[in-house]
């Protein structure tokens, strides 16, 4: 608190732990590729709130020093290979149910696998599933109670 009763705030503490993160990733205290500490490591480390942290390294992936990957969290990107945008887990199982369809392995009238099936086939979430599906409205038709099929040409 304040001497005024106003509690301070942290404007700007992102700036530091940016700096700071920053300076450590000039040392090669983490070398390209190694994983980040957490967010909550970092939280404890620095005593901010995790907003803080995440505006912190928001900057650092801004800036191109740190990546993020999915399910492995945030990584050092490596100079020497430009980062590859990740294509969500959805728009793969879309493009390969899309593949079918052109190729004519998936025929017109053919009813394409239900949201059970992709979960079980790719190992996703059920909401992933259904995104898959929905990316497809173009070339598919949705039969209430039926299921999802090929649209004719």
């Amino acid at each position: 608190m304040r001497k005024d009763g106003m509690r301070s705030t942290a404007w700007g503490a992102y700036r530091g732990i940016t700096e700071a993160l920053r300076m450590r990733l000039a040392s090669d205290e983490f070398k390209p590729g190694a994983a980040l500490p957490s967010e909550a490591a970092l939280v404890a480390e620095y005593g901010v709130a995790r907003n803080t942290v995440r505006r912190a390294l928001d900057q650092l992936a801004e800036e191109g020093l740190i990546v993020t990957r999915p399910g492995r969290g945030r990584l050092v990107a490596d100079p020497d290979k430009p980062a590859q945008p990740i294509q969500p887990q959805y728009q793969k199982i879309a493009a390969a149910l899309r593949e079918q369809i052109e190729s004519g392995e998936l025929a017109a009238g053919a009813i394409l696998p239900s949201e059970s099936a992709l979960v079980a086939r790719y190992g996703v979430a059920r909401g992933t599933a259904r995104q898959a599906l929905a990316a497809l409205q173009d070339v598919t038709v949705s039969v209430q109670g039926k299921g999802r099929y090929v649209k004719p040409q």
